[in-house]
């Protein structure tokens, strides 16, 4: 009888997790925009590689590419968005909803373009989020 009355306690700790609270998803550390703005950086890189070749296969190959590293920077960004960012830093930062939106927006327009500025668009507004996303890490 003892060693049950034992077993069911352990059960009942295993079973009973202690509560953790955390700012994001996943203690902090492991969300970055830096993800984002490399994929970004490989749309721009796909764009100004597509503009200077006059091969059709590679231009292709270069389309694919930028197609899905667009979409990859859409999934980073949304990620940052939906795990890390919270009410406090919208309180503090108004701009980041539309910031995100047109982000985002910018790296689904990229998919259908082969205009570096567009690619640099987005860029800079990756750069704006890495700012604020910064900032929020101070305090």
């Amino acid at each position: 009888m003892r060693i049950a009355s034992r077993l069911l306690a352990l059960v009942d700790r295993i079973s009973a997790p202690e509560p953790v609270h955390a700012h994001c998803d996943l203690p902090c550390g492991v969300y970055d925009p830096a993800q984002a703005r490399i994929e970004a950086d490989s749309v721009k890189a796909c764009m100004e590689k597509f503009n200077a070749s006059d091969d059709n296969v590679f231009k292709t190959r270069a389309v694919t590419i930028k197609e899905q590293r667009a979409e990859l920077v859409k999934h980073h960004l949304w990620v940052l968005w939906t795990d890390y960012f919270k009410p406090p830093h919208l309180e503090k930062y108004p701009q980041l909803h539309e910031l995100f939106w047109k982000a985002t927006k910018a790296a689904g327009a990229s998919k259908a373009t082969s205009d570096e500025k567009v690619a640099q668009d987005l860029l800079d507004q990756i750069g704006e989020i890495d700012k604020i996303f910064w900032e929020t890490k101070k305090g």
